[in-house]
Protein backbone atom coordinates (compact mmCIF):
# COMPACT_ATOMS: atom_id res chain seq x y z
CA UNK A 1 0.00 0.00 0.00
CA UNK A 2 1.38 3.38 -0.81
CA UNK A 3 2.15 6.32 1.25
CA UNK A 4 -0.07 8.71 -0.70
CA UNK A 5 -3.71 7.05 1.05
CA UNK A 6 -1.72 7.11 4.88
CA UNK A 7 -0.34 10.56 4.24
CA UNK A 8 -3.72 11.88 2.90
CA UNK A 9 -6.03 10.67 5.79
CA UNK A 10 -3.60 12.35 8.44
CA UNK A 11 -3.16 15.53 6.50
CA UNK A 12 -7.15 15.60 6.05
CA UNK A 13 -7.62 14.28 9.61
CA UNK A 14 -5.07 16.91 11.15
CA UNK A 15 -6.85 19.89 9.01
CA UNK A 16 -10.20 18.59 10.62
CA UNK A 17 -8.93 18.64 14.02
CA UNK A 18 -7.26 22.03 13.82
CA UNK A 19 -10.64 23.90 12.66
CA UNK A 20 -12.59 21.82 15.28
CA UNK A 21 -9.43 23.36 17.81
CA UNK A 22 -9.68 26.57 16.50
CA UNK A 23 -10.95 28.26 19.91
CA UNK A 24 -8.08 27.09 21.19
CA UNK A 25 -9.86 26.32 24.58
CA UNK A 26 -8.76 23.15 26.27
CA UNK A 27 -11.06 21.17 25.62
CA UNK A 28 -11.48 17.26 24.74
CA UNK A 29 -11.89 16.39 20.90
CA UNK A 30 -11.93 12.85 19.10
CA UNK A 31 -12.35 12.02 15.92
CA UNK A 32 -11.64 9.08 13.29
CA UNK A 33 -9.59 10.61 10.29
CA UNK A 34 -9.70 7.44 8.33
CA UNK A 35 -13.67 7.61 8.83
CA UNK A 36 -14.26 10.91 8.35
CA UNK A 37 -11.82 11.02 5.18
CA UNK A 38 -13.83 7.22 3.97
CA UNK A 39 -16.77 9.37 4.24
CA UNK A 40 -15.56 12.47 1.74
CA UNK A 41 -14.79 9.71 -0.05
CA UNK A 42 -18.05 8.52 -0.90
CA UNK A 43 -19.40 11.83 -1.70
CA UNK A 44 -16.49 12.66 -4.14
CA UNK A 45 -17.34 9.61 -6.26
CA UNK A 46 -20.59 11.34 -6.93
CA UNK A 47 -19.51 14.82 -7.12
CA UNK A 48 -19.13 16.54 -10.66
CA UNK A 49 -18.10 20.19 -11.67
CA UNK A 50 -17.12 22.68 -8.98
CA UNK A 51 -18.41 20.53 -6.36
CA UNK A 52 -15.68 17.92 -7.15
CA UNK A 53 -13.11 20.59 -7.98
CA UNK A 54 -13.83 22.12 -4.59
CA UNK A 55 -13.46 18.59 -2.60
CA UNK A 56 -10.72 17.37 -4.44
CA UNK A 57 -8.86 21.72 -3.75
CA UNK A 58 -8.76 20.65 0.11
CA UNK A 59 -5.83 21.82 1.47
CA UNK A 60 -3.80 21.64 4.48
CA UNK A 61 -3.94 24.54 6.53
CA UNK A 62 -0.56 23.41 8.48
CA UNK A 63 1.78 25.68 10.25
CA UNK A 64 4.78 25.97 7.89
CA UNK A 65 8.13 25.09 9.11
CA UNK A 66 10.93 27.69 8.13
CA UNK A 67 12.07 26.67 4.62
CA UNK A 68 9.21 24.43 3.90
CA UNK A 69 5.92 25.60 1.61
CA UNK A 70 2.60 24.38 0.83
CA UNK A 71 3.84 22.31 -2.01
CA UNK A 72 6.02 19.94 0.19
CA UNK A 73 4.52 16.42 -0.20
CA UNK A 74 2.89 16.08 3.66
CA UNK A 75 2.22 19.76 4.08
CA UNK A 76 -0.66 19.77 1.00
CA UNK A 77 -2.32 17.01 -0.34
CA UNK A 78 -5.72 16.92 -2.27
CA UNK A 79 -9.15 15.00 -1.09
CA UNK A 80 -8.77 13.26 -4.31
CA UNK A 81 -5.41 11.48 -3.20
CA UNK A 82 -7.41 9.28 -0.53
CA UNK A 83 -10.38 8.58 -3.07
CA UNK A 84 -7.60 6.07 -4.42
CA UNK A 85 -9.99 3.06 -4.26
CA UNK A 86 -7.46 0.26 -4.63
CA UNK A 87 -5.86 1.57 -1.65
CA UNK A 88 -8.93 1.98 0.86
CA UNK A 89 -10.10 -1.26 -0.76
CA UNK A 90 -7.30 -2.92 0.62
CA UNK A 91 -6.74 -0.77 3.75
CA UNK A 92 -10.49 -1.48 4.70
CA UNK A 93 -10.27 -5.24 4.00
CA UNK A 94 -7.00 -5.13 6.45
CA UNK A 95 -8.75 -3.52 8.95
CA UNK A 96 -12.41 -5.94 8.96
CA UNK A 97 -9.77 -8.96 9.35
CA UNK A 98 -8.11 -7.81 12.68
CA UNK A 99 -7.75 -10.50 15.58
CA UNK A 100 -10.86 -10.98 17.68
CA UNK A 101 -8.99 -9.00 20.03
CA UNK A 102 -10.10 -5.61 18.52
CA UNK A 103 -13.58 -4.43 18.17
CA UNK A 104 -13.17 -1.84 14.81
CA UNK A 105 -16.83 -0.66 13.79
CA UNK A 106 -16.94 1.63 11.01
CA UNK A 107 -20.48 2.67 9.78
CA UNK A 108 -20.31 4.97 6.55
CA UNK A 109 -24.16 5.37 5.11
CA UNK A 110 -26.26 7.66 2.68
CA UNK A 111 -29.69 8.34 3.77
CA UNK A 112 -31.71 10.04 0.41
CA UNK A 113 -34.95 11.60 0.32
CA UNK A 114 -37.73 8.70 -0.96
CA UNK A 115 -38.05 9.22 -4.90
CA UNK A 116 -34.46 9.36 -5.83
CA UNK A 117 -32.61 7.07 -7.51
CA UNK A 118 -29.22 6.34 -7.52
CA UNK A 119 -27.28 5.31 -10.43
CA UNK A 120 -26.05 1.18 -10.20
CA UNK A 121 -22.58 2.31 -10.76
CA UNK A 122 -22.27 4.91 -7.60
CA UNK A 123 -24.40 2.20 -5.53
CA UNK A 124 -21.52 -0.25 -7.17
CA UNK A 125 -18.85 2.12 -6.53
CA UNK A 126 -20.08 2.58 -2.40
CA UNK A 127 -20.48 -0.86 -2.00
CA UNK A 128 -17.93 -2.42 -3.14
CA UNK A 129 -15.22 0.10 -1.85
CA UNK A 130 -16.92 1.32 1.45
CA UNK A 131 -19.12 -1.38 2.54
CA UNK A 132 -21.70 1.08 2.69
CA UNK A 133 -25.19 1.44 1.95
CA UNK A 134 -27.61 3.51 0.88
CA UNK A 135 -31.16 4.18 1.56
CA UNK A 136 -34.25 5.89 0.93
CA UNK A 137 -36.12 7.24 3.83
CA UNK A 138 -38.83 9.62 4.25
CA UNK A 139 -37.69 13.33 5.49
CA UNK A 140 -40.54 15.58 4.03
CA UNK A 141 -43.27 13.62 5.86
CA UNK A 142 -41.76 11.87 8.56
CA UNK A 143 -38.55 13.45 9.78
CA UNK A 144 -38.81 12.04 13.06
CA UNK A 145 -39.24 8.49 11.71
CA UNK A 146 -36.71 8.85 9.16
CA UNK A 147 -34.24 9.69 12.13
CA UNK A 148 -34.73 6.78 14.13
CA UNK A 149 -34.34 4.67 10.98
CA UNK A 150 -30.63 6.17 10.69
CA UNK A 151 -29.98 5.54 14.08
CA UNK A 152 -31.23 2.07 14.39
CA UNK A 153 -28.95 1.58 11.10
CA UNK A 154 -25.66 3.09 12.85
CA UNK A 155 -26.26 0.87 15.84
CA UNK A 156 -26.52 -2.34 13.84
CA UNK A 157 -23.60 -1.32 11.73
CA UNK A 158 -21.64 -1.04 14.82
CA UNK A 159 -22.87 -4.12 15.85
CA UNK A 160 -25.57 -2.83 18.44
CA UNK A 161 -22.57 -1.02 20.50
CA UNK A 162 -24.75 1.24 22.72
CA UNK A 163 -21.63 3.54 23.51
CA UNK A 164 -22.38 4.96 20.07
CA UNK A 165 -25.76 6.08 21.07
CA UNK A 166 -27.61 8.25 18.75
CA UNK A 167 -25.98 9.73 15.93
CA UNK A 168 -28.96 11.73 15.29
CA UNK A 169 -30.28 13.54 18.17
CA UNK A 170 -33.85 14.90 18.21
CA UNK A 171 -34.43 18.35 15.75
CA UNK A 172 -30.76 17.63 13.68
CA UNK A 173 -31.95 17.02 11.22
CA UNK A 174 -35.05 18.73 9.34
CA UNK A 175 -38.13 18.07 6.98
CA UNK A 176 -35.79 19.76 4.26
CA UNK A 177 -33.30 17.62 4.17
CA UNK A 178 -32.43 15.39 0.81
CA UNK A 179 -29.30 13.78 1.03
CA UNK A 180 -28.12 12.80 4.68
CA UNK A 181 -24.39 11.32 5.59
CA UNK A 182 -23.73 9.09 8.84
CA UNK A 183 -20.54 8.11 10.01
CA UNK A 184 -19.93 6.66 12.82
CA UNK A 185 -16.77 4.51 14.46
CA UNK A 186 -16.41 2.76 17.61
CA UNK A 187 -12.83 0.81 18.83
CA UNK A 188 -11.76 -0.93 22.12
CA UNK A 189 -8.75 -3.05 21.74
CA UNK A 190 -6.39 -5.12 24.18
CA UNK A 191 -2.80 -4.08 25.22
CA UNK A 192 -0.06 -5.68 24.09
CA UNK A 193 1.10 -5.17 27.59
CA UNK A 194 -1.55 -5.05 29.79
CA UNK A 195 -1.72 -2.65 32.72
CA UNK A 196 -2.33 -4.82 36.59
CA UNK A 197 -5.62 -3.64 37.78
CA UNK A 198 -4.09 -3.71 41.41
CA UNK A 199 -1.60 -0.84 40.05
CA UNK A 200 -4.01 1.52 39.24
CA UNK A 201 -3.79 4.66 41.60
CA UNK A 202 -5.63 7.92 42.39
CA UNK A 203 -3.87 10.39 41.32
CA UNK A 204 -4.00 14.08 40.31
CA UNK A 205 -4.55 14.96 36.69
CA UNK A 206 -3.60 18.82 36.35
CA UNK A 207 -6.26 20.67 33.79
CA UNK A 208 -4.28 24.07 34.09
CA UNK A 209 -1.93 25.72 36.37
CA UNK A 210 -3.87 26.37 39.13
CA UNK A 211 -6.64 23.14 38.81
CA UNK A 212 -6.63 19.96 38.98
CA UNK A 213 -8.97 16.61 39.82
CA UNK A 214 -8.13 13.10 41.03
CA UNK A 215 -8.04 10.27 38.33
CA UNK A 216 -7.53 6.53 38.13
CA UNK A 217 -3.65 6.37 37.14
CA UNK A 218 -2.90 3.30 35.48
CA UNK A 219 0.94 2.22 35.87
CA UNK A 220 3.46 0.08 34.42
CA UNK A 221 6.99 -0.19 33.96
CA UNK A 222 8.24 -1.93 30.65
CA UNK A 223 9.82 -1.67 28.06
CA UNK A 224 8.54 0.84 25.48
CA UNK A 225 9.66 2.80 22.50
CA UNK A 226 9.88 6.76 23.09
CA UNK A 227 10.89 9.63 21.34
CA UNK A 228 11.54 13.58 21.16
CA UNK A 229 8.74 15.51 18.90
CA UNK A 230 11.52 17.62 16.90
CA UNK A 231 10.68 21.42 17.35
CA UNK A 232 8.32 20.91 20.59
CA UNK A 233 9.69 20.26 23.89
CA UNK A 234 7.70 17.39 23.98
CA UNK A 235 7.83 13.22 24.37
CA UNK A 236 6.56 10.16 22.43
CA UNK A 237 5.28 7.77 24.06
CA UNK A 238 4.12 4.40 22.09
CA UNK A 239 1.74 1.59 23.08
CA UNK A 240 1.04 -1.37 21.43
CA UNK A 241 -2.24 -3.06 20.73
CA UNK A 242 -2.40 -7.05 21.16
CA UNK A 243 -0.24 -8.31 18.05
CA UNK A 244 1.29 -4.53 17.32
CA UNK A 245 -1.17 -4.24 14.46
CA UNK A 246 -2.32 -0.65 16.00
CA UNK A 247 -0.54 1.23 18.32
CA UNK A 248 -1.37 3.81 20.71
CA UNK A 249 0.50 7.17 20.37
CA UNK A 250 0.69 9.55 23.34
CA UNK A 251 2.32 13.22 22.58
CA UNK A 252 2.72 14.58 25.81
CA UNK A 253 4.70 18.20 26.66
CA UNK A 254 6.86 19.00 28.67
CA UNK A 255 4.71 21.29 30.86
CA UNK A 256 0.70 22.42 30.60
CA UNK A 257 1.74 24.97 28.57
CA UNK A 258 3.32 23.93 25.91
CA UNK A 259 0.30 21.85 24.40
CA UNK A 260 -0.12 24.88 21.88
CA UNK A 261 3.48 24.67 20.45
CA UNK A 262 2.80 21.43 19.98
CA UNK A 263 -0.08 22.06 17.80
CA UNK A 264 1.95 24.64 16.13
CA UNK A 265 4.46 22.19 14.51
CA UNK A 266 2.17 19.58 13.23
CA UNK A 267 4.14 19.95 10.01
CA UNK A 268 6.38 17.09 12.01
CA UNK A 269 3.72 15.16 12.75
CA UNK A 270 4.72 11.99 10.11
CA UNK A 271 8.28 12.44 11.93
CA UNK A 272 6.88 12.34 15.27
CA UNK A 273 5.27 9.23 14.48
CA UNK A 274 7.54 7.27 12.63
CA UNK A 275 8.91 4.08 14.55
CA UNK A 276 12.25 4.39 13.30
CA UNK A 277 12.73 8.15 15.22
CA UNK A 278 11.70 6.66 18.67
CA UNK A 279 13.68 3.90 20.42
CA UNK A 280 13.33 1.37 23.19
CA UNK A 281 14.00 2.33 26.56
CA UNK A 282 13.05 0.94 29.91
CA UNK A 283 9.89 3.44 31.02
CA UNK A 284 7.99 3.69 33.90
CA UNK A 285 4.73 4.42 32.35
CA UNK A 286 1.50 6.78 34.35
CA UNK A 287 -1.41 6.89 32.04
CA UNK A 288 -5.12 7.84 33.10
CA UNK A 289 -7.81 5.39 32.44
CA UNK A 290 -10.57 7.39 30.31
CA UNK A 291 -13.42 7.13 27.93
CA UNK A 292 -13.74 9.77 25.26
CA UNK A 293 -17.00 9.78 22.82
CA UNK A 294 -17.78 12.92 20.84
CA UNK A 295 -20.22 14.02 18.36
CA UNK A 296 -19.67 16.94 15.76
CA UNK A 297 -21.74 18.15 12.84
CA UNK A 298 -19.17 18.83 10.47
CA UNK A 299 -21.11 21.08 8.24
CA UNK A 300 -19.46 24.21 8.63
CA UNK A 301 -16.21 22.53 9.26
CA UNK A 302 -15.81 21.00 5.99
CA UNK A 303 -17.44 24.91 4.39
CA UNK A 304 -14.24 26.26 6.20
CA UNK A 305 -12.08 24.22 4.86
CA UNK A 306 -13.23 25.04 1.23
CA UNK A 307 -16.61 22.42 0.29
CA UNK A 308 -18.89 24.89 -0.16
CA UNK A 309 -20.96 24.19 -2.98
CA UNK A 310 -21.69 20.66 -2.54
CA UNK A 311 -24.00 22.05 0.92
CA UNK A 312 -25.59 24.36 -1.36
CA UNK A 313 -28.84 23.41 -2.78
CA UNK A 314 -28.37 25.48 -5.78
CA UNK A 315 -24.98 24.66 -6.40
CA UNK A 316 -24.31 21.56 -5.69
CA UNK A 317 -23.72 19.19 -8.35
CA UNK A 318 -23.88 15.12 -7.26
CA UNK A 319 -25.04 13.98 -10.54
CA UNK A 320 -22.82 11.18 -10.36
CA UNK A 321 -24.97 9.80 -7.71
CA UNK A 322 -28.38 10.75 -9.49
CA UNK A 323 -28.46 12.46 -12.65
CA UNK A 324 -32.48 12.70 -12.80
CA UNK A 325 -32.76 14.72 -9.01
CA UNK A 326 -30.82 17.39 -8.06
CA UNK A 327 -29.36 16.53 -4.50
CA UNK A 328 -27.59 18.20 -1.59
CA UNK A 329 -25.73 17.05 1.08
CA UNK A 330 -27.99 18.17 4.29
CA UNK A 331 -25.89 17.24 7.25
CA UNK A 332 -22.62 15.41 8.34
CA UNK A 333 -22.48 14.31 11.61
CA UNK A 334 -19.47 12.40 12.90
CA UNK A 335 -19.13 10.27 16.48
CA UNK A 336 -16.67 8.07 17.47
CA UNK A 337 -15.96 6.41 21.13
CA UNK A 338 -12.80 4.86 22.87
CA UNK A 339 -12.17 3.25 25.94
CA UNK A 340 -8.92 3.27 27.07
CA UNK A 341 -8.73 0.53 30.72
CA UNK A 342 -6.12 -1.25 32.34
CA UNK A 343 -6.70 -4.86 29.46
CA UNK A 344 -4.61 -6.65 27.83
CA UNK A 345 -3.58 -10.11 26.75
CA UNK A 346 -2.54 -12.09 29.64
CA UNK A 347 1.61 -12.79 29.89
CA UNK A 348 1.77 -13.47 33.81
CA UNK A 349 4.68 -16.10 32.96
CA UNK A 350 6.82 -13.09 31.11
CA UNK A 351 6.24 -10.67 33.78
CA UNK A 352 6.94 -13.50 36.54
CA UNK A 353 10.48 -13.58 34.74
CA UNK A 354 10.72 -10.01 33.76
CA UNK A 355 10.20 -8.36 36.92
CA UNK A 356 13.55 -9.79 38.57
CA UNK A 357 15.51 -7.89 36.06
CA UNK A 358 13.42 -4.66 36.73
CA UNK A 359 14.92 -3.89 39.75
CA UNK A 360 18.20 -3.74 37.92
CA UNK A 361 17.77 -1.32 35.66
CA UNK A 362 16.48 2.26 35.69
CA UNK A 363 13.62 3.89 34.13
CA UNK A 364 12.77 6.78 32.28
CA UNK A 365 9.42 8.33 33.74
CA UNK A 366 6.24 9.16 31.79
CA UNK A 367 3.94 10.41 34.09
CA UNK A 368 0.53 11.93 31.98
CA UNK A 369 -0.82 13.97 34.58
CA UNK A 370 -1.89 16.94 31.83
CA UNK A 371 -3.37 17.51 29.00
CA UNK A 372 -1.90 15.44 25.82
CA UNK A 373 -2.21 14.51 22.22
CA UNK A 374 -2.66 10.86 21.28
CA UNK A 375 -3.99 9.29 17.89
CA UNK A 376 -4.27 5.40 17.41
CA UNK A 377 -2.08 4.57 14.21
CA UNK A 378 -2.32 0.69 11.83
CA UNK A 379 1.23 0.24 11.67
CA UNK A 380 1.36 -1.64 8.95
CA UNK A 381 0.45 1.51 6.65
CA UNK A 382 1.20 4.33 9.01
CA UNK A 383 -2.48 5.11 8.64
CA UNK A 384 -3.94 7.36 11.59
CA UNK A 385 -7.22 5.89 12.35
CA UNK A 386 -8.01 8.05 15.48
CA UNK A 387 -6.75 11.17 16.65
CA UNK A 388 -7.13 13.35 19.97
CA UNK A 389 -6.49 15.47 22.19
CA UNK A 390 -7.60 14.53 26.33
CA UNK A 391 -7.78 17.34 28.31
CA UNK A 392 -9.96 16.43 31.06
CA UNK A 393 -10.06 12.22 31.48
Amino acid sequence: MGDSLSQAVTAFGLDVYNKLNKSGACKNVFISPLSISAAMAMVVGGAMGSTKTQMEKVSIETNVPPGASYNDPFLCWHLSDIQATSEFKKLLLQLNNLSPAYQLNLANNLFIQAGHKFLQQYLTFTKETFGAMLQTVDFSNAVEEAREIINLEIERQTQGKRAIGELFAPGVIGPEAVLVLGNAVYFKATWEHQFDPNCTVERAFRLSKNASKPVHMMHQKGIFKLGYMRGTNARILCLPYVGEVLSMLIMLPKDIGDLEQVNQKQANFAHWTASENMEEDHVEVYIPRFKLEDSFDLNMTLQALGMIDVFDKSKANLSGMSPSHPLFLSNVLHKAFLEVNEEGTEAAAVAGAVISIRSLVTYDLFLVDHPFLFCIQHNPTNTVLFLGKLCSP
